[in-house]
């Protein structure tokens, strides 16, 4: 089976879910490359996602035939109800160790003004108790947050608090800005990976051949384009 067929299944949804209407795109702020004559996703060189290194959050087997790394937005409705999806991708496909999911940000500044305070936040809560907690903060963040900046930032600490994280080692390093630029060589990754919005993933499989999708999917619809690919390794 062809790479073009393997993507047929999920470019079908994709065009469903753009005429809908519910994928977020970036505008240019001061975050992003500087250059005004950037070429648009069609045009440009697509030169990511950057290898996946030990700075990384990562569920499931690291010898998974197929990885998914996942650009997100704490504060993106649809990266909330994605957030979802993830969680049954993983129950389903990664304890069985055929598919591995690294978390990477990408805050859309001009639209979300507290997204990279609580990417920084989860970064945090990483350093002080492992990737395992990471991904109980970000299931929590996730759970709790409105959307569009609705949440309070006091609920930050609370948050690290709850996943069993001591407040005030919390609160010394969100303050210090210690991973400002860790989250934002991840927003960099996003762009050259050909993100323009987010949820954004790129599927890769174990010939290195990699399956951008730039919209937010239900479950059962990622799961085709998954299973398709799982088959294709087989």
């Amino acid at each position: 089976m062809d790479k073009q067929n393997l993507t047929l299944p999920i470019s079908i949804v994709i065009a469903a879910i753009v005429i809908a209407g519910t994928i977020y795109y970036t505008k240019k702020d001061s975050a992003q490359p500087s250059n005004p004559e950037e070429p648009s996703s069609q045009e440009q060189e697509i030169k990511g996602p950057a290898e996946i290194n030990s700075g990384d959050h990562v569920l499931g087997n690291p010898e998974a035939p197929l990885t998914l790394i996942l650009y997100t937005d704490f504060e993106c409705p649809f990266c909330i109800k994605f957030h979802e999806t993830i969680k049954q991708l993983v129950d389903e496909y990664g304890k069985a160790g055929k598919v591995r999911v690294v978390f990477r940000h990408f805050p859309l500044d001009q639209l979300h003004k507290k997204s990279r305070m609580e990417a920084e936040a989860s970064e945090c809560a990483a350093s002080l108790g492992g990737n395992e907690i990471f991904w109980e903060y970000a299931d929590r963040l996730f759970e709790i947050a409105p959307g569009n900046d609705e949440l309070d930032l006091a609920e930050l600490p609370k948050i690290a608090e709850y996943v069993g994280i001591n407040q005030d080692q919390f609160m010394e390093c969100l303050e210090s800005k210690k991973f400002s630029d860790k989250v934002q060589a991840y927003y960099e990754d996003a762009i050259a990976s050909g993100a323009q919005g987010t949820p954004f993933f790129v599927i890769i499989n174990q010939k290195g051949e990699k399956f951008p999708v730039s919209s937010y999917l239900p479950y059962q619809e990622l799961r085709i384009g998954i299973e398709q690919l799982l088959n294709a390794e087989n």
